[in-house]
């Protein structure tokens, strides 16, 4: 068997193997967040936790499948050992992004709400208070001698 179609199959291996144990982690793990984020609505952070679930396949799975392909022939098992490596690294990079992107987009909503309620202020406070008087529209003070 040609080391190329050896590579295609230890690939793909791991690499839905991978996308399957990220999607399944990230699920189980998330669901929590998502009932806060969603404020305790169970069955909505179940549906939510799903979509989000599907669309992680769809978009991994579908990257897997497109970055197969490889255009110059492996003959030893240094190239096999170098090809799989770039490939699966990238599958894994996709796939912190992903979980990035998802957690950002998730925390966004999580802090909105939050603002919106009064719990949080919309803005964390820069430094300490200026005292009465001071600051850039204050009248200036005269030198003391």
């Amino acid at each position: 068997m040609d080391l190329t179609v050896v590579a295609y199959i230890i690939y793909l291996l791991f690499g839905v193997a991978l996308t399957v144990w990220v999607a399944r982690t990230l699920s189980r793990n998330g669901k929590v967040f998502l009932e806060e984020v969603l404020q305790g609505k169970e069955k909505l952070a179940d549906a939510v936790n799903h979509l989000l679930v599907v669309g992680f396949y769809l978009v991994d799975l579908g990257f897997v499948a497109l970055f197969l392909r490889r255009t110059d022939e492996i003959t030893d098992a240094r190239g096999l050992f170098e090809a799989l490596s770039v490939k699966l690294g990238v599958v894994l990079l996709v796939l912190g992004v992903m979980h990035l992107g998802n957690v950002l987009v998730l925390s966004t909503i999580r802090r909105r709400r939050l603002v919106e309620s009064g719990k949080i202020p919309p803005v964390a406070p820069q430094g300490r208070p200026m005292p009465p008087g001071a600051g850039p529209w204050a009248a200036p003070v005269p030198p003391r001698h």
